[in-house]
């Protein structure tokens, strides 16, 4: 049996940056066209006026200040609100391959390794732009990786369930070194049309490399332990599939074929799932509070990570030990957590421990303990 350690990581952010504000005046000047178009139905209380969204409700409702999207045209146009990608050939690489290579070479580039040191490519993500060939083969193809890929969908937990699966292959024996890279394309799922959700999600894509600890050429983080969870609720779900041309108004704009949730009921059951899932893995492993140096959680929302911070560790968590990206990058699903770690795990010191946490629908909740070594 071997000891697995995560010894780089990499993270592609899209050009494309949509602020609050933009996101408010395209959102508004969507609401009011709508209003006109549906005037005598409001006023004759058939449906209710759409509101207005504002940068105070969505900072207030999120912490998020902007994101990183593939496309902001589409989403800015009152007209379209979605983003707009070109259609691309079967020949050409896909649009998730392109940001997963990105991705993946710095991470091979941070642990001073290339392709052909790997074995193992797995392609975790809350989305995949299409059913088959796995999106994996594309990437382990364009990158020049023998050996193996498939893909992997646990939604937002599809980082640390990932690390998990790389890291029982490495543990094994089965593979040397695996990559595990989350492509996720956020801005293609979110219903921009919804002020409840329309500011949530961003575009980006990660790349962890698992391999051997003693294979590691430079500082890495030994992985002392993973661990997954699930729980079904159909509180977070989108019902968009390769069954919805054959059922009745399958292919009509219908709401639930996006991103949909019922935030206080996620918000009320994810926290303690979340919460009692870290300290029994902390439990045990025997990692006192005392001993955790960082947590690296999903960034969903500043609220639910203070939240957890304050269980975890029994008190007000300092910036430093529990970092937000989610203020520059919004919800980027299984990749928030990754992002986290690769921008704020370099200043640790030998022996330090952290832990890399992601959760979401599912509901799912996924954990790695890992320690520095420098």
């Amino acid at each position: 049996m071997y000891t697995p350690a995560i010894t780089g990581s990499g993270v592609f952010t899209p050009e494309n940056v949509i602020t609050n504000a933009e996101l408010v005046t395209a959102f508004n000047k969507y609401a009011d066209k709508m209003n006109a178009q549906n005037a005598d139905a409001i006023a004759a209380g058939e449906i209710e006026p759409m509101q207005h969204s504002s940068e105070e409700f969505i900072f207030k409702a999120s912490g998020i200040e902007k994101r990183y999207v593939m496309d902001k045209d589409g989403v800015l146009d009152p007209d379209v609100m979605h983003p707009l990608l070109r259609q691309r050939g079967d020949d050409e690489p896909g649009i998730m391959t392109e940001m997963a290579v990105d991705a993946c070479k710095k991470a091979l580039e941070q642990a001073g390794r290339s392709a052909e040191d790997v074995d193992l490519v797995i392609c975790a993500a809350s989305n995949h732009e299409r059913a088959y060939p796995a999106v994996a083969i594309e990437i382990q193809q364009a990158l020049g990786i023998n050996g193996f890929g498939f893909d992997m969908n646990v939604a937002c937990s599809s980082a640390t369930f990932g690390i998990q699966a790389a890291a029982d292959m490495v543990r094994s024996g089965s593979v040397r070194a695996a990559l595990v890279v989350n492509p996720e394309i956020c801005s293609g799922h979110l219903e921009w049309r919804d002020r409840d959700c329309h500011f949530i999600f961003g575009d980006v894509a990660t790349a962890t490399l698992i391999e051997r600890v003693e294979d590691a050429k430079g500082p890495h983080f030994e992985i002392l332990s993973t661990r997954c969870a699930t729980e079904f609720s159909n509180n977070i779900r989108n019902n968009n599939g390769f069954l919805r041309r054959s059922r009745p108004d399958g292919v009509v704009d219908r709401r639930d074929m996006q991103f949909m949730q019922n935030g206080r009921k996620v918000f009320k059951e994810v926290l303690p799932m979340v919460s009692r899932h870290i300290s029994d893995h902390m439990d045990a492993e025997g990692v006192n509070s005392d001993d955790l140096k960082r947590l690296w959680l999903h960034q969903a929302n500043k609220t639910m990570n203070d939240f957890i911070g304050k269980k975890v560790l029994g008190r007000e968590p300092e910036a430093s030990e529990q970092p937000n990206i989610l203020q520059d990058y919004a919800n980027t699903s299984s990749a928030g957590s990754i992002i986290a770690f690769s921008k704020y795990s370099d200043d640790l010191s030998e022996g330090d421990v952290g832990l890399i946490c992601s959760f979401g629908a599912g509901y799912s909740v996924g954990s790695v303990i890992v320690k520095r070594h420098s």
